[in-house]
């Protein structure tokens, strides 16, 4: 679980000045207008401040510019050159200029995974729906290379800052109200299903992984969560040590420690007709919200997702049991679960029909299978939370909900290692659909 945007400190080194800036206006600009003409941007203003806490994100580097700039564009011969003043809000995420940190994010290709998404995924799914406007940031700018002999890796995204209108997090430590879970479930459940559409309609059947050969593959993806699973494991351990009554689900644990690796595998590994891309790290912190209705059902309110680092080729209950355990305060989530995946599998078959896909008369994945999945995601979800479990350990909100999610975990026998049975075959490949 990673990135968010709050304050910290900003680094000294920080590449972003006026040139740099103005490069970076002057290439989106040259996307929106016509090649034939000129246009020319010149930073007025700027200011920067840190856009997330010291040691809160370990996968970026973040920095919130506010840029004040004229746009001076050369129209047709013969007419006047026409200026207009703008303002931008931007999120920037350079590589980490921690020396262990820029080692672990570009081996792992997180930087390189998300600039793709934004430039390869982002277009195709925006030109399969250009009427609906994506729930992610607006990106204006990105630029990945790798290392060379000679040459250092660059890495860069420039998106929209949405805080600036009007979007705001809500605190892990209180977990998400009832219409935001609603509304995230809606917004991962729309995006779910344009990228089903998208591998439905592509002409020469491929899975998205062909597609898309930056996707996290399950086996590279399950070394990465496996390192994060044992560094958190002992830190359970102790924590359950100390809580009352929790013998049994230590000793679950216990049991599941040996296999984790390969149960992420399976689980991350995509399964039939209904694998797609997913965000696989979709928590409350990773969640923007805009719009009345954020404690009541008397406004709609909107949700924005943040962070693709670790966009997956993957089944889709994973991101929503990701959020149901991780986000949900306790009472919330065992009165309203149903409800809550009713929301998504609503908006999810409802989006698919709207672009000529009836899931369930065409590919026969119904209601029930979309429960049966839920139920195995729920074992990995688990997993990646006891590799994020320092963000619950110490605040007595979060350390009782991972209490209680264990305990109804235990209780529903889905800490028990799975048989062979329980789990689908993986293929990497898909039937044709």
């Amino acid at each position: 679980m990673t990135d968010s945007e709050d304050e910290g400190s900003l680094d000294d080194e920080s590449p972003i000045n006026e040139e740099w800036l103005e490069d970076v206006l002057n290439s989106y600009h040259r996307q929106r207008y016509a090649a034939d003409q000129q246009l020319c941007v010149k930073v007025e203003d700027f200011a920067m401040r840190p856009g997330c806490t010291t040691n809160e994100s370990v996968l970026s580097d973040i920095v919130a510019v506010v840029v004040d700039y004229k746009l001076l564009l050369s129209m047709d011969r013969g007419r006047e050159a026409e200026e207009t003043s703008h303002t931008l809000s931007l999120i920037v995420k350079l590589l980490p200029t921690d020396p262990f940190s820029r080692v672990f994010v570009t081996e792992a290709q997180f930087d390189m995974r998300e600039i793709s998404f934004y430039t390869k995924v982002v277009p195709d799914l925006e030109a399969l729906d250009p009427d609906q406007t994506l729930p992610i940031p607006r990106c204006y700018y990105a630029r990945y290379a790798p290392a060379t002999d000679v040459s250092a890796p660059e890495s860069l995204l420039v998106l929209d800052n949405l805080k600036t209108s009007g979007y705001r997090g809500q605190p892990f430590s209180l977990g998400l109200t009832l219409p935001q879970a609603r509304a995230a479930l809606t917004s991962v459940a729309r995006l779910h299903a344009l990228t089903l559409v998208l591998k439905l309609r592509d002409p020469d059947a491929r899975p998205l992984s062909e597609r898309y050969p930056f996707l996290f593959a399950a086996e590279r993806a399950s070394e990465s969560y496996q390192e994060l699973v044992e560094r958190g494991m002992p830190l359970v351990e102790d924590f359950l040590g100390r809580q009352p009554g929790m013998e049994a689900v230590a000793s679950a644990l216990a049991r599941l420690r040996p296999l984790t690796k390969d149960l992420m595998t399976e689980l991350l590994a995509p399964s039939g007709s209904m694998a797609l891309i997913t965000h696989t790290d979709f928590w409350c912190n990773n969640l923007l919200f805009r719009g009345k209705g954020e404690h009541d059902d008397q406004g709609e309110l909107e949700c924005a997702v943040l962070d693709w680092q670790m966009a997956t080729y993957s089944r889709p209950t994973n991101d929503v049991a990701l959020l149901l355990l991780s986000s949900l305060p306790t009472q919330l989530r065992r009165d309203n679960e149903t409800e809550l995946v009713d929301t998504y599998w609503r908006t999810f078959t409802s989006t698919t029909a709207r672009l000529g896909v009836d899931v369930e008369e065409e590919h026969g994945y119904d209601r029930r299978q979309l429960d049966a999945d839920l139920r195995r995601s729920k074992l990995l979800a688990i997993l990646l939370c006891i590799g994020s479990v320092e963000v619950a350990i110490g605040d007595p909100l979060t350390e009782q909900r991972l209490v209680d999610v264990l305990s109804d975990l235990h209780k529903d026998g889905a800490l028990e290692v799975p048989s062979a049975a329980s789990i689908e075959t993986p293929c990497e490949t898909e039937p044709d659909a």
